[in-house]
């Protein structure tokens, strides 16, 4: 009898997790949902604050980088067996629909820096023929990742303590999102990939259309 008793706070532990990034999700989806049934460009759900972090190669990589392009990005980690190659070979597909000359920027964080180093996203964006000149994957500080996908892009992660963990490489619960950035650092598009009633053949799509809008300056 005792052994429930200690499950239940890590039970609840990691259900509050995952209800905070159910709420962030549903309040997200929301907005841009209203902004389609008024067919009107995306809305502005928040700004980008700028940042400093490292990318694939080890060069630092900040805001500026991004500047004067629309950008799409999702957060992973290299060691997830579950959403995250599924997310990764999404991302895939956009890199291969996006035209030669188009400026559109695809990007990854991670949420795992303490295992993700920059030569471990190399090889991985490699596993996915990442273009790097278009698709960048970047890490550093948890701080600094933390500040960037929770605090700008909305992009919800929860770490999973050891003990409530079902699987070796169940280090987080995280949002399988895709956002869209504009030219002007704005938080444009949300878009989940994965779920219930959901279907990439729709989404893809879907995100699409919002990266040409914006690029079209809508």
């Amino acid at each position: 009898m005792a052994e429930p008793s200690k499950q239940l706070p890590r039970t609840l532990w990691l259900g509050l997790g995952m209800l905070l990034i159910f709420l962030g999700l549903a309040w997200l989806l929301s907005l841009a949902e209203f902004a389609s049934q008024k067919k009107q460009s995306p809305p502005v759900l928040g700004r980008v604050a700028d940042f400093t972090l490292t990318n694939q190669d080890g060069r630092v990589t900040t805001l500026a980088d991004l500047s004067n392009h629309v950008w799409v990005a999702d957060i992973i980690f290299t060691r997830c067996a579950a959403s995250c190659p599924i997310m990764s070979a999404q991302m895939k597909s956009l890199q291969a629909e996006l035209p030669p000359a188009s400026p559109v920027r695809l990007v990854t964080l991670t949420c795992d820096p303490d295992y993700d180093t920059a030569p471990i996203l190399k090889k991985y964006g490699e596993h996915y023929d990442a273009d790097f000149h278009r698709w960048i994957f970047l890490t550093g500080t948890a701080k600094a990742l933390a500040a960037l996908a929770t605090g700008s892009l909305k992009l919800g992660v929860t770490p999973v303590p050891p003990k409530a963990r079902t699987a070796p490489t169940d280090f987080f619960v995280h949002s399988t999102l895709f956002v869209v950035v504009d030219q002007q650092a704005r938080l444009r598009g949300v878009f989940q990939t994965e779920g219930p009633g959901v279907s990439w053949a729709k989404v893809k799509p879907q995100i699409l259309a919002a990266v040409k809008r914006l690029e079209g300056g809508g």
